[in-house]
């Protein structure tokens, strides 16, 4: 029982200290994450159901390739318009349940 609560104090003390010098002043940069997330190849997946598995991995690889966006190359293909890819990708609904 007692190293158990050792144990416990030291990852309550570790969690402080954590909270402390590293969480406490963290902002968020919005740049950065709109960067990010344009170049997130995982937004690919959203075109799958109305391009297809095949013609999706095309569009990614090429963007991984030339290191562009998934937008400029589904664009560059003509498989989908600037309004069907922005109707398909919206990362805001792929990242909650449901």
């Amino acid at each position: 029982a007692y190293n158990f609560l050792q144990s416990v104090q030291l990852l309550a003390d570790a969690s402080i200290s954590f909270t402390d010098n590293c969480v406490v002043g963290i902002e968020a940069r919005e740049d950065n994450i709109k960067a990010a997330l344009d170049r997130s190849l995982m937004l690919v997946t959203a075109l799958a159901p109305t391009i297809g598995y095949d013609n999706a991995a095309k569009i990614a690889k090429t963007a991984h390739k030339n290191g562009t966006t998934l937008r400029e190359e589904a664009l560059a293909t003509g498989l989908v318009s600037e309004a069907d890819y922005d109707r398909l990708v919206r990362p805001e609904e792929m990242t909650h349940p449901g």
